[in-house]
């Protein structure tokens, strides 16, 4: 086998305007990107790294350095699964090494992994935490998209999704809470979401302080997003969840990604696919799990001042595959 090289390095693309959630505020998507070059061939991945898992653009560049050389003497996705562990670093490289995969066989990842290409995609659009007045303005200016997600905090979140509906009463809703609830608040605002229409609602306790769940009445849907990272993961929450997001950031790449997709099947579990802020490199990658997927969240390049040459193409929320110049 020729030889391999890899680099890293990091970029930082503006968001427009800025982007809050219940633990913060963001003006900018940094990611963290690994090139694999083989035979004058380049694969390319993009990972997110996220401060809620302990990772930041540095500790990621140390991480993927550990496996330079395994990778420059032909270690392949399923090596990297017991080399890196899941998270942000993993991402980039197993993405990478798909997209390098592609490019010297001259088939697509979808033919390599033995599934049906990714058609068009109808992507969620976020909104951005904000007062309910805000968000009620920012609903407006977006009531023609067929899904909604709202991004909340706890207090106050009856009166923001009670505004979003009142301005895009058409609209498919769904809620992220990022932790953000307590169990008594649950009790009080699962009805009325219920009623306001909301189709899911995404991990509203804090991991690990989520096993009331199953034993609570769930008149809508409970999707599992920072208690679920992969397939060791499922034993835990599985009671108590109706749905997992399934992330390549947490999931560590676009491998073990199928493979929890295939697992959350069979316990029953239905599936929504998202990402971290980033762009199309980081979300070309997910959309081969769109097959998979009741709910699709893969709108970071919309949220962001530009996006990368030959990236995805947004019709409004229905998101076209990218050139395989791009990935894959």
């Amino acid at each position: 086998m020729a030889k391999r090289s890899l680099v890293a390095f990091r970029e930082s693309w503006p968001i427009r305007g800025s982007f809050r959630i219940s633990r913060g505020v963001k003006t900018a998507a940094d990611v963290v990107i690994v090139e694999i070059t083989e035979e004058g061939i380049t694969g390319r991945g993009e990972c997110v790294p996220y401060p809620r898992y302990g990772e930041s653009p540095s500790t990621v560049l140390d991480e993927i350095s550990t496996v330079r050389d395994a990778i420059s003497h032909g270690a392949d996705n399923m090596d990297l699964l017991s080399l890196l562990p899941s998270g942000a670093a993993r991402n980039a490289v197993d993405c990478a090494l798909w997209d390098l995969k592609a490019k010297l066989s001259g088939k697509s990842v979808s033919e390599l992994v033995g599934i049906t290409a990714p058609g068009p995609l109808i992507t969620a659009y976020t909104l951005s935490l904000d007062t309910p007045e805000k968000m009620g303005i920012a609903a407006e200016h977006n009531a023609h998209r067929p899904l909604i997600k709202l991004k909340l905090a706890g207090e106050g979140d009856i009166e923001r999704v009670q505004a979003v509906r009142e301005f895009a009463p058409k609209t498919r809703l769904i809620i992220d809470a990022n932790e953000a609830w307590t169990v008594k608040m649950m009790e009080s605002y699962f009805p009325i979401m219920a009623d306001l229409g909301v189709e899911l609602i995404e991990q509203p306790l804090p991991a690990g302080e989520d096993m009331e769940l199953g034993n609570m009445a769930r008149p809508v849907p409970i999707c599992a997003d920072e208690s679920c990272h992969d397939t060791s993961t499922l034993d835990q929450i599985a009671a108590n969840y109706d749905y997992i997001n399934i992330k390549l950031d947490k999931t560590g790449g676009l491998t073990e990604a199928l493979q929890l997709a295939q697992a959350a099947k069979e316990f029953g579990l239905g599936i929504m696919v998202g990402c971290m802020l980033g762009t199309s490199l980081g979300m070309a990658p997910a959309m081969q799990l769109g097959g998979f997927a009741r709910f699709v969240d893969l709108d970071g390049p919309l949220l962001l001042d530009k996006d990368r040459p030959n990236g995805i193409q947004f019709d409004e929320s229905v998101m076209h595959p990218p050139s395989s110049e791009l990935w894959g």
